[in-house]
């Protein structure tokens, strides 16, 4: 049968490690905190929030739905994150990263979650896995992980299954072994994997328009690209309308990058800013005026608060620093999205951390609601919450924990 979400504990094994900063390997340990009660023992069922705790965790206007603890989905230890809805049945799914594969869970009954099975990691395990979707397939890359390439799985699969099993992926592609992350530009089909061990590390370019056939076409090459976001270009900037564009974080700078052409892909400029710990990744607003950005360690290494930095690219060649909003906590930030006018950020410690703007050149950027998934703790140190995914048809707001595994929310 398929398994049945309850209080189950959570699965041991080491934690991962986190993102390097420029002066770390990959193989430095983070600074850790043990959780103050262990995982399984957590609220896994639904509970409003209530004089700011929903259950075991404290929140401010988000309610919890359910959490699928780690041992459930068959992992030890949690990463990246997406979510998919099958257009023809309406279902709604979260696709999680693990250290040992990505499990599928059906949320369309989001108080009665169902794990559906896991696709195996390629190669070895890796603390670093990122999933992207595109035209009813998911598309996994994984860092220090070997070989691993990119796979390809038919979500179409996940329909009346009835029983949790061990998938196979329906391709892999082997143009590069490792890579730490992937974007995808769904108006284009091309899919961009960064920081692999091909392009130096930049924009490896791939093109998906037949899903489980990819095709290499071309690189940009960077020092070291950690995540990007390509889009289809509809912003201010009249020069670069209907052209595709990336907006890469490179570990010590923001670079905009017009790869139209993937033969001849340039850049268009490069901005960076004080007290610059890591450009790790970060997100455009709908109208493509303003990127916001995550600077991993900037805490930790000058004592600051939680910080969201915000650009004003509306001149995609000469990029404008606005300001950066200083949170009340001091825990990392790690990934963010928008949606609207709402910035939805997975903060590590704090778990997830929900923003509101109108005027970002008059720095009207505001925390409204939140939620931690790690509970009574609130430091700098790398637990807790990897990524959210709020682009569910449904509202749902999907957020993976290191430790914790995955939550299902919804704002109240």
């Amino acid at each position: 049968m398929l398994a049945t979400l309850g209080l189950t504990a959570c699965g041991g094994g080491d934690r991962p490690p986190p993102d390097p900063p420029v002066n770390l390997s990959p193989s430095d340990p983070p600074a850790v905190t043990t959780p103050s009660q262990p995982s399984g023992e957590l609220t896994t069922d639904a509970h409003d929030c209530v004089n700011g705790s929903a259950g075991d965790f404290a929140c401010a206007g988000i309610a919890l739905l359910s959490r699928v603890p780690l041992e459930t989905m068959e992992g030890n230890s949690g990463n990246d994150l997406w979510g998919w809805v099958d257009s023809l049945t309406g279902r709604e799914y979260a696709l999680m990263g693990m250290d040992n594969g990505t499990a599928f869970v059906d949320i369309s009954e989001p108080e009665g979650p169902v794990f559906l099975g896991r696709l195996p990691t390629e190669t070895q395990s890796s603390a670093w896995r990122d999933i992207k979707v595109y035209e009813d397939h998911a598309y996994v890359v994984a860092d220090n992980a070997g070989s691993h390439g990119l796979q390809v799985f038919d979500l179409t699969r996940l329909r009346d299954q009835t029983v949790s099993q061990t998938f196979v992926a329906d391709h892999v592609y082997v143009e590069f072994g490792n890579a730490h992350n992937l974007a995808i530009n769904e108006s284009s089909g091309f899919a961009y994997a960064v920081g692999s061990d091909t392009c130096g590390g930049g924009l490896h370019m791939i093109d998906l328009s037949m899903p489980t056939n990819p095709l290499f076409m071309g690189c940009h090459d960077a020092s070291h690209t950690h995540d990007t976001q390509c889009v289809t270009y509809d912003g201010p900037d009249e020069r670069f309308q209907g052209k595709e564009i990336c907006f890469s974080s490179n570990y010590e700078e923001l670079e905009i990058v017009d790869i139209t052409s993937k033969s001849s892909p340039s850049t268009l400029s490069t901005a960076t800013y004080s007290d610059l710990g890591i450009v790790h990744q970060g997100w455009l607003t709908e109208d493509h005026r303003y990127f916001l950005l995550g600077d991993e360690f900037d805490e930790s290494i000058y004592g600051v608060n939680t910080r969201t930095h915000v650009f004003d690219v509306s001149d995609l060649e000469i990029p404008r620093y606005v300001y950066a909003f200083e949170h009340d906590t001091e825990a990392t930030d790690h990934n963010l999205y928008v949606l609207g006018n709402q910035v939805f950020e997975a903060n590590y410690s704090v778990g997830l951390q929900i923003l509101e703007f109108s005027d970002l050149l008059e720095q009207d950027l505001q925390t409204v609601a939140s939620f931690d998934t790690y509970p009574d703790h609130d430091s700098s140190a790398l637990i807790g919450a990897w990524s959210v995914y709020p682009y569910l048809d449904s509202g749902l707001i999907l957020v993976s924990d290191i430790d914790n595994g995955l939550f299902v929310l919804e704002t109240e």
